[in-house]
Protein backbone atom coordinates (compact mmCIF):
# COMPACT_ATOMS: atom_id res chain seq x y z
CA UNK A 1 0.00 0.00 0.00
CA UNK A 2 1.45 3.34 -1.04
CA UNK A 3 1.85 6.01 1.62
CA UNK A 4 -1.06 8.42 1.13
CA UNK A 5 -0.39 12.02 0.18
CA UNK A 6 -4.03 13.09 0.53
CA UNK A 7 -6.48 12.44 3.36
CA UNK A 8 -10.20 12.97 2.83
CA UNK A 9 -12.49 13.08 5.87
CA UNK A 10 -16.13 12.37 6.44
CA UNK A 11 -17.75 14.90 8.79
CA UNK A 12 -20.57 13.30 10.79
CA UNK A 13 -19.28 10.96 13.52
CA UNK A 14 -15.73 11.64 12.32
CA UNK A 15 -14.90 15.35 12.68
CA UNK A 16 -18.18 16.57 14.17
CA UNK A 17 -20.74 14.80 16.30
CA UNK A 18 -24.48 15.12 16.92
CA UNK A 19 -26.00 17.90 18.95
CA UNK A 20 -28.27 15.32 20.51
CA UNK A 21 -30.37 17.82 22.44
CA UNK A 22 -31.40 19.56 19.21
CA UNK A 23 -31.76 16.34 17.21
CA UNK A 24 -33.95 14.77 19.87
CA UNK A 25 -36.13 17.87 20.44
CA UNK A 26 -39.29 16.06 19.18
CA UNK A 27 -39.04 13.78 22.25
CA UNK A 28 -39.59 14.73 25.89
CA UNK A 29 -36.24 15.35 27.58
CA UNK A 30 -36.77 12.46 29.99
CA UNK A 31 -36.95 10.12 26.99
CA UNK A 32 -33.62 11.17 25.46
CA UNK A 33 -31.17 8.24 25.32
CA UNK A 34 -27.84 8.47 27.11
CA UNK A 35 -24.68 8.64 25.03
CA UNK A 36 -24.07 4.94 25.79
CA UNK A 37 -27.58 4.05 24.60
CA UNK A 38 -27.15 6.23 21.48
CA UNK A 39 -23.90 4.46 20.60
CA UNK A 40 -25.48 1.05 21.18
CA UNK A 41 -28.22 2.02 18.70
CA UNK A 42 -25.54 3.23 16.30
CA UNK A 43 -23.72 -0.12 16.47
CA UNK A 44 -26.95 -2.06 15.89
CA UNK A 45 -28.01 0.15 13.00
CA UNK A 46 -24.62 0.03 11.29
CA UNK A 47 -24.57 -3.75 11.36
CA UNK A 48 -28.06 -4.02 9.86
CA UNK A 49 -27.58 -1.18 7.38
CA UNK A 50 -24.24 -2.55 6.13
CA UNK A 51 -25.76 -5.98 5.54
CA UNK A 52 -28.61 -4.45 3.56
CA UNK A 53 -26.34 -2.21 1.50
CA UNK A 54 -24.01 -5.07 0.61
CA UNK A 55 -26.96 -7.29 -0.32
CA UNK A 56 -28.56 -4.47 -2.33
CA UNK A 57 -31.68 -4.63 -0.16
CA UNK A 58 -31.91 -1.36 1.74
CA UNK A 59 -35.51 -0.21 2.12
CA UNK A 60 -34.84 2.81 4.31
CA UNK A 61 -32.04 5.23 5.09
CA UNK A 62 -29.64 4.78 7.98
CA UNK A 63 -31.32 7.34 10.21
CA UNK A 64 -34.84 6.03 9.54
CA UNK A 65 -33.66 2.65 10.85
CA UNK A 66 -31.78 4.22 13.76
CA UNK A 67 -34.78 6.22 14.94
CA UNK A 68 -37.14 3.28 14.41
CA UNK A 69 -35.07 1.33 16.92
CA UNK A 70 -34.91 4.35 19.21
CA UNK A 71 -38.70 4.68 19.26
CA UNK A 72 -39.18 0.94 19.70
CA UNK A 73 -37.01 1.15 22.78
CA UNK A 74 -39.31 3.82 24.21
CA UNK A 75 -42.41 1.68 23.76
CA UNK A 76 -42.44 -0.16 27.07
CA UNK A 77 -45.33 -0.51 29.55
CA UNK A 78 -43.85 2.30 31.65
CA UNK A 79 -42.68 4.57 28.85
CA UNK A 80 -44.55 4.70 25.56
CA UNK A 81 -45.54 6.84 22.63
CA UNK A 82 -48.99 6.84 21.09
CA UNK A 83 -48.76 4.63 17.97
CA UNK A 84 -50.54 7.32 15.95
CA UNK A 85 -47.68 9.72 16.68
CA UNK A 86 -44.74 7.41 15.97
CA UNK A 87 -44.44 8.07 12.22
CA UNK A 88 -44.57 11.84 12.67
CA UNK A 89 -42.03 11.80 15.49
CA UNK A 90 -39.70 9.56 13.50
CA UNK A 91 -39.96 11.83 10.46
CA UNK A 92 -39.10 14.84 12.63
CA UNK A 93 -36.15 13.02 14.21
CA UNK A 94 -34.81 11.99 10.80
CA UNK A 95 -35.20 15.55 9.47
CA UNK A 96 -33.28 16.90 12.46
CA UNK A 97 -30.50 14.39 11.90
CA UNK A 98 -30.23 15.33 8.22
CA UNK A 99 -29.88 19.04 9.06
CA UNK A 100 -26.13 19.69 8.94
CA UNK A 101 -26.48 22.52 11.47
CA UNK A 102 -27.25 19.91 14.13
CA UNK A 103 -23.81 18.27 13.69
CA UNK A 104 -21.84 20.86 15.61
CA UNK A 105 -20.23 19.03 18.53
CA UNK A 106 -16.45 19.02 18.15
CA UNK A 107 -14.13 17.01 20.38
CA UNK A 108 -11.33 18.81 22.24
CA UNK A 109 -8.06 18.69 20.32
CA UNK A 110 -9.68 18.27 16.88
CA UNK A 111 -8.19 21.41 15.38
CA UNK A 112 -4.75 20.67 16.84
CA UNK A 113 -4.81 17.17 15.33
CA UNK A 114 -5.88 18.51 11.93
CA UNK A 115 -3.10 21.10 12.06
CA UNK A 116 -0.57 18.33 12.70
CA UNK A 117 -1.99 16.16 9.92
CA UNK A 118 -1.90 18.90 7.32
CA UNK A 119 1.82 19.38 7.87
CA UNK A 120 2.32 16.01 6.23
CA UNK A 121 -0.75 15.59 4.03
CA UNK A 122 -3.17 17.60 1.92
CA UNK A 123 -6.50 17.21 3.74
CA UNK A 124 -10.04 17.65 2.48
CA UNK A 125 -13.67 16.72 3.20
CA UNK A 126 -16.19 14.47 1.46
CA UNK A 127 -19.58 14.53 3.21
CA UNK A 128 -23.13 13.37 2.58
CA UNK A 129 -24.84 16.56 3.67
CA UNK A 130 -27.33 19.23 2.67
CA UNK A 131 -25.07 21.63 0.78
CA UNK A 132 -24.25 23.59 3.95
CA UNK A 133 -21.56 21.53 5.66
CA UNK A 134 -18.94 24.22 4.97
CA UNK A 135 -20.92 26.64 7.15
CA UNK A 136 -20.96 24.15 10.03
CA UNK A 137 -17.22 23.55 9.71
CA UNK A 138 -16.76 27.34 9.72
CA UNK A 139 -18.85 27.71 12.86
CA UNK A 140 -16.85 24.95 14.56
CA UNK A 141 -13.59 26.70 13.69
CA UNK A 142 -11.96 24.13 11.39
CA UNK A 143 -13.08 24.98 7.85
CA UNK A 144 -9.72 26.57 7.00
CA UNK A 145 -7.92 23.30 7.73
CA UNK A 146 -9.22 21.80 4.47
CA UNK A 147 -8.05 22.41 0.92
CA UNK A 148 -11.47 21.43 -0.45
CA UNK A 149 -14.95 20.51 0.79
CA UNK A 150 -17.11 18.20 -1.31
CA UNK A 151 -20.75 18.10 -0.14
CA UNK A 152 -23.24 15.69 -1.71
CA UNK A 153 -25.90 18.39 -1.51
CA UNK A 154 -23.88 20.32 -4.10
CA UNK A 155 -22.53 17.39 -6.13
CA UNK A 156 -25.89 15.67 -6.57
CA UNK A 157 -24.59 12.20 -5.65
CA UNK A 158 -24.12 10.68 -2.21
CA UNK A 159 -21.52 8.22 -0.97
CA UNK A 160 -21.03 5.38 -1.76
CA UNK A 161 -21.58 6.52 -5.38
CA UNK A 162 -18.17 6.88 -7.04
CA UNK A 163 -19.09 10.27 -8.53
CA UNK A 164 -18.74 12.12 -5.23
CA UNK A 165 -15.32 10.61 -4.55
CA UNK A 166 -14.22 11.36 -8.12
CA UNK A 167 -15.39 14.98 -7.79
CA UNK A 168 -13.32 15.40 -4.63
CA UNK A 169 -10.26 13.78 -6.17
CA UNK A 170 -10.50 16.13 -9.18
CA UNK A 171 -10.71 19.17 -6.92
CA UNK A 172 -7.52 18.10 -5.16
CA UNK A 173 -5.79 16.83 -8.31
CA UNK A 174 -5.26 13.66 -6.30
CA UNK A 175 -4.58 10.15 -7.55
CA UNK A 176 -6.94 7.62 -5.91
CA UNK A 177 -4.09 5.28 -4.97
CA UNK A 178 -2.38 8.11 -3.07
CA UNK A 179 -5.57 9.08 -1.24
CA UNK A 180 -6.99 7.85 2.07
CA UNK A 181 -10.64 8.21 3.09
CA UNK A 182 -11.64 8.32 6.76
CA UNK A 183 -15.31 7.72 7.58
CA UNK A 184 -17.56 5.89 10.01
CA UNK A 185 -19.89 3.60 8.01
CA UNK A 186 -18.39 0.52 6.35
CA UNK A 187 -20.85 0.14 3.46
CA UNK A 188 -20.92 3.86 2.64
CA UNK A 189 -17.47 5.21 3.48
CA UNK A 190 -15.08 2.28 3.40
CA UNK A 191 -16.63 0.38 0.48
CA UNK A 192 -17.37 3.58 -1.43
CA UNK A 193 -13.81 4.81 -1.15
CA UNK A 194 -12.29 1.44 -1.99
CA UNK A 195 -14.52 1.16 -5.08
CA UNK A 196 -13.22 4.58 -6.14
CA UNK A 197 -9.66 3.22 -5.93
CA UNK A 198 -8.80 4.95 -2.66
CA UNK A 199 -7.36 3.60 0.55
CA UNK A 200 -9.74 3.68 3.53
CA UNK A 201 -9.90 3.43 7.29
CA UNK A 202 -12.99 3.39 9.51
CA UNK A 203 -13.41 6.07 12.18
CA UNK A 204 -15.18 3.90 14.72
CA UNK A 205 -15.87 5.85 17.91
CA UNK A 206 -18.94 3.76 18.76
CA UNK A 207 -17.03 0.50 18.31
CA UNK A 208 -19.34 -0.98 15.69
CA UNK A 209 -16.44 -2.67 13.88
CA UNK A 210 -14.13 -3.68 16.73
CA UNK A 211 -14.48 -7.38 15.94
CA UNK A 212 -14.68 -7.14 12.15
CA UNK A 213 -11.00 -6.98 11.18
CA UNK A 214 -11.29 -3.80 9.09
CA UNK A 215 -8.67 -1.03 9.35
CA UNK A 216 -10.11 1.22 12.05
CA UNK A 217 -9.29 3.96 14.53
CA UNK A 218 -11.32 5.50 17.34
CA UNK A 219 -9.89 9.02 17.41
CA UNK A 220 -7.80 11.48 15.42
CA UNK A 221 -4.88 10.63 17.72
CA UNK A 222 -5.47 7.00 16.79
CA UNK A 223 -5.43 7.97 13.11
CA UNK A 224 -2.11 9.75 13.56
CA UNK A 225 -0.64 6.64 15.20
CA UNK A 226 -2.11 4.38 12.49
CA UNK A 227 -0.53 6.51 9.77
CA UNK A 228 2.87 6.06 11.40
CA UNK A 229 2.65 2.25 11.26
Amino acid sequence: MAKPRFIFFDVGNTLLFPNRARMLAPLPVDQHPTLADWQALERRTKQEFDQGMIAGKVDHGFWWTFHTYLLQGLNSPHNSLDDSLVDGVRDALVANTQNSANWDQILPGTRDALERLRRGYAIAVISNADGKIDAVLQRCGIVDCFASITDSGNVGEEKPHPAIFEAALRQMNAAPAESLYVGDVYSVDYVGARNAGMQAVLFDVAGAYRKRGFPRVESLAGLEAWLQQ
